[in-house]
């Protein structure tokens, strides 16, 4: 569906810049209960999404700084939006690294596959948004490693801390 929105900030100590939903819009989505979103802004760039309540039957979809800093867009700006229901696993990009971890390391496939999808995503966004390969790998086996030492339990606290003491890991190379 395409529409038109503006660029807002929500009034919200947990959410940021963000776009409104039509009700049109919102109604068609939840209707087919497809909160996971495909957002594509001004024919520029996409992003994975979630449709999200905002309280009296409204909806909005968060929009990253980093998207507005990118794009040069400014609070307050109409963009021209069309969201596509996300038919993808996770509802969000597999980075091809941990892809290739899971095929090999049936342990943490299994521990990985038994956290939420929330939890999931959550995880590959964490690897995801980082550039290099290198990078990638190692924070897929920081999380591995996190998992198995944590019975499977997801610690994000500690888990940073993971992250920041990585130098200290063995990972047998």
């Amino acid at each position: 569906m395409k529409f038109k929105a503006k660029l807002e900030q929500l009034d919200s100590s947990i959410w940021g810049q963000h776009i409104k939903l039509p009700k049109k819009v919102s109604d068609k989505f939840l209707a087919e209960d497809s909160k996971r979103i495909i957002c594509k802004v001004n024919d520029e760039f996409s992003f994975h999404g979630a449709i999200m309540p905002e309280g009296g039957g409204k909806y909005f979809v968060n929009f990253s700084k980093q998207n507005s800093k990118k794009y040069k867009l400014v609070e307050g700006q109409v963009l021209n939006i069309e969201l596509l229901k996300d038919e993808s696993k996770y509802g969000i990009p597999m980075p091809e690294e941990f892809q290739e971890l899971l095929y090999q390391d049936i342990e943490g496939d299994t521990l990985f596959h038994a956290l939420t999808p929330g939890k999931q995503r959550s995880l590959l966004h964490l690897i995801g948004t980082v550039k290099s390969p290198e990078i990638r790998i190692r924070k897929g086996l920081i999380i591995f490693n996190h998992l198995k030492s944590n019975q499977g339990k997801l610690d994000f606290r500690q888990l940073h801390q993971d992250f920041k003491n990585y130098k200290d890991t063995d990972f047998g190379f």
